[in-house]
């Protein structure tokens, strides 16, 4: 091979220059050849800090990903020797040549359990428990493993095995094709799939939108904070809804409150943290109501199975459900209501109170306004309704 004119290979962090220390980019590889250039994406995505000298730094993983680096290098390079024994060197082709060299001793599992890994870096451990939730049920359908057997076939019969195992639809796509999917989509452009699997199957999706329906309005909200409540165990479960309605909090995020957390700033209290489930920031302004229930129950009052209310025992969120659906009763409430309840009406409060937003996926840590919005719209069809029957006697 001495004497042939090789292609250069340069591993490029930030191509387009947006990375910044909230940020990251991807790492890719340049194919440079006879002035043309091919790109290939290693998937690993990094903030500046972490990319130095063309090697991965300051992260736990670093090893790891610096050994996939130095792997795929290889592999690229014995493509292009093979290009060159075969006497044409066609740098566009790299990618489906390299993924068809690795086809043959990778398994659909091992390519996903490789991709994940890069993946559930910077997220919670919520999130990062979902995507090791997948292989662990697809190795107990046992009919999936290796690319080929991504067929629509066996995607709906693994629909139908979550059907039986009593998933909901919402469950099924969201916690498990959704994610199987994402990685079909990097196998096809890495060459490991020529189409995808999920084309003409019809999947049941649930009914998402539903869920957004779900929030208790300002009046409904003051008729079940002044309800009486026939023991005590029910009135710290309302009083605990009622906390999350007034902070956005998720059943997690409220599992880990920690008072301690609480800053004074500009002279009101601000609560900071971060998601568990995905590790986004939040902020919160702590609302009179919010700050009353925290003076009376000395944090919060999570502790429901026993009368002390200083313990450290976390109610599961199994039984803060159950519990929720005895307090509806004598609040002369209607509604099945369950903890996504609280957040929706606490943001659903925000949004009919005029707060942007862009402001409300702050204090609530969601990761943009499109769940904002389907509120923002379901409740503007509730306030058209209102609106005019308010106005009905007076044009008929």
């Amino acid at each position: 091979m001495e004497g042939i004119r090789q292609p250069i290979l340069t591993y490029i962090y930030n191509r387009y220059g947006k990375a910044s220390p909230t940020h990251d980019a991807v790492i890719e590889l340049r194919i440079a050849y006879k002035n043309k250039q091919k790109y290939l994406s290693t998937g690993i995505r990094l903030f500046p800090k972490e990319w130095q000298r063309g090697r991965v730094v300051n992260r736990l993983d670093a090893a790891i990903l610096n050994k996939t680096l130095d792997k795929l290098m290889v592999d690229v390079r014995q493509v292009i020797y093979d290009m060159i024994d075969d006497g044409n060197i066609d740098i566009f082709a790299i990618p489906v040549k390299l993924a068809a060299k690795r086809r043959k001793a990778m398994t659909f599992m091992e390519f996903y359990a490789e991709k994940a890994q890069i993946r559930k870096h910077g997220i919670g451990k919520i999130a990062q428990g979902r995507y090791d939730l997948v292989p662990r049920v697809l190795d107990e359908f046992g009919r999936i493993t290796s690319f080929s057997d991504l067929t629509p076939n066996n995607i709906v019969a693994f629909d139908k095995f979550l059907t039986k195992k009593g998933i909901q639809a919402t469950s099924r796509w969201h916690n498990y094709h959704k994610y199987i999917r994402r990685f079909v989509v990097e196998a096809i452009k890495e060459g490991f799939l020529e189409r995808d699997p999920y084309d003409g199957v019809r999947l049941d999706h649930g009914n998402y939108d539903h869920s957004i329906e779900k929030f208790l309005t300002v009046a409904e909200l003051k008729q079940l904070k002044e309800a009486q409540m026939p023991e005590e165990r029910l009135e710290r479960v309302r009083d605990l809804f009622i906390f999350q309605a007034y902070t956005c909090l998720s059943y997690t995020d409220l599992a880990h409150f920690d008072k301690n957390r609480i800053l004074v700033e500009d002279g009101k209290k601000v609560y900071h943290g971060h998601r568990e489930k995905t590790n986004i920031r939040f902020t919160i302004p702590l609302l009179g109501p919010a700050l009353e229930i925290l003076e009376r129950y000395n944090g919060l009052p999570l502790s429901l199975t026993t009368k002390n209310k200083t313990s450290g025992k976390i109610i599961s969120n199994a039984k803060y459900n159950k519990f929720l659906k005895e307090i509806a009763e004598p609040a002369g409430l209607s509604q099945h209501l369950t903890t996504h309840w609280a957040r929706h009406t606490g943001a659903t409060m925000l949004l009919n109170a005029g707060v942007q937003p862009e402001v409300i996926a702050v204090i609530g840590g969601w990761k943009d306004t499109k769940v904002l919005m389907k509120i923002y719209a379901k409740m503007r069809e509730k306030t058209v309704i209102a609106a005019v029957n308010d106005v009905e006697h007076k044009i008929v």
